[in-house]
């Protein structure tokens, strides 16, 4: 069976739309978690709610002086610019965290040594790391979401998530969309779930994918390091554990 590829193409104006709604819906969803819920673990292993935001609104910040500097303070390592500069900005009161993400909404800065769709695919998947573990539905717009799932499967490591060496000899496929990629035993699921799974949230999407390559998927998490882990609900919208209130 050959992998289909059906490219969906946004134009600019069209990312920078989805873009700017995406962080506006996501500071306006902000305003309603309790403190507990700021604390709570993300998807990101390691990484608290209050870490994923701070990232969120440091991202379009982010210049290439900036970059330089905080890579020599990290050694060298990009993970760990990403990491410390969130958690440094992360102590910062709620209030204006929130505020941070609402001013850069319309900022149409990009990270040095990325595109347009890089930003799309970053609120799109950060959205879930929040509000996913706290059993809060958040909405992934169809459209924006193939195109970062696109992008997601084509970037290599170690800017990307290695989606198609990690996935290799399965079939991957959406079954609210055309979105399908690989060859092999399937797993399918809504686009959500599979944008998690590309992504390496592959905890959080596996109660929503089936098919027989789901079990090969498994097999080899218990073969090597295991994925991100966090709490995934059942449904989109009911939490196997709430914070405390």
């Amino acid at each position: 069976m050959n992998s289909t590829f059906r490219e969906v193409r946004l134009d600019r104006e069209e990312m920078w739309r989805h873009i700017r709604e995406q962080r506006l819906a996501v500071a306006e969803a902000l305003t309603s978690l309790s403190p507990d819920e700021w604390e709570w673990p993300s998807l990101c292993e390691g990484w608290r709610v209050r870490d994923v935001v701070a990232h969120v609104g440091l991202a379009p910040e982010i210049t290439l002086g900036t970059a330089v500097r905080e890579l020599a303070r990290a050694r060298g390592s990009f993970h760990r610019l990403i990491r410390e500069t969130a958690i440094d900005r992360a102590a910062l009161p709620n209030g204006e965290l929130i505020s941070i993400v609402r001013r850069v909404a319309d900022s149409r800065r990009l990270a040095p040594g990325t595109t347009t769709t890089e930003p799309l695919l970053d609120i799109l998947v950060h959205a879930q790391d929040i509000f996913l573990p706290l059993g809060r539905d958040f909405a992934m717009p169809e459209r924006p979401a193939l195109v970062a799932a696109d992008r997601i499967w084509q970037i290599p490591p170690p800017f990307g998530f290695g989606a198609k060496k990690r996935l290799r000899g399965l079939r991957v496929s959406a079954t609210d969309a055309s979105w399908s990629r690989g060859d092999g035993p399937s797993i399918s699921g809504p686009l959500k779930a599979i944008v998690l799974l590309i992504s390496g949230r592959d905890a959080a999407a596996l109660p929503y994918l089936s098919g027989e390559g789901v079990n090969v998927l498994i097999g080899r998490s218990k073969n090597k390091a295991a994925p991100p882990t966090a709490t995934a609900p059942n449904d989109p919208g009911t939490a196997a554990r709430q914070p405390d209130s």
